[in-house]
């Protein structure tokens, strides 16, 4: 009796090594998108809070304490939003000379909508010190952030309470 394995048996293993590789690379794929998604996601919300923590603490932004800081989302750069100080205390984003950080999300991740939104679709949230007291622009109550990957979204939510969620 031999102990070798036939050609049949060889190929009845790759064959199974094959379809094994084939039935989960696409779930590595999927996975990996969903993972980019949920990072992008639950930094957006470390952001939110980075900008409330600055503006309880009256962070200094070159040499001076701002009136608040804000991130500024724009669905015209779905790709960034900005971290920015309040200098001139309009409780908007002026420009670059505002800008304390542009924070890109992953890869194929994008901004798809934002609740509310200006006619320019963009949306502001700002935190005052001390309360911090928080300001949207557009004026609401609460503000909702949607992001995207393909068929798979997160949305990251603030109310005027201070509370940011991700669901």
């Amino acid at each position: 009796m031999s102990k070798a394995f036939t050609l049949i048996e060889l190929l009845v293993v790759v064959s199974i090594i094959v379809l094994m590789t084939a039935l989960t690379l696409p779930n590595y794929r999927f996975g990996d998108k969903q993972l980019a998604l949920q990072r992008s996601a639950y930094r957006t919300a470390q952001n939110l809070r980075m900008a409330q923590e600055y503006a309880i603490s009256a962070k200094e932004f070159n040499g001076t304490v701002p009136l608040g800081y804000g991130v500024y989302f724009d669905l015209t750069k779905p790709t960034a939003y900005i971290l920015f100080a309040d200098v001139d205390g309009n409780q908007a984003y002026s420009g670059i000379n505002e800008k304390v950080e542009e924070i890109s999300l992953e890869t194929s991740v994008v901004l798809v909508n934002l609740v509310p939104a200006t006619p320019q679709s963009s949306l502001t949230i700002l935190f005052v010190p001390p309360d911090p007291t928080i300001y949207f622009s557009p004026d609401a109550a609460s503000a909702v952030i949607n992001i995207k990957v393909e068929a798979l979204q997160k949305t990251v939510q603030v109310n005027k309470a201070g509370l940011i969620s991700v669901e």
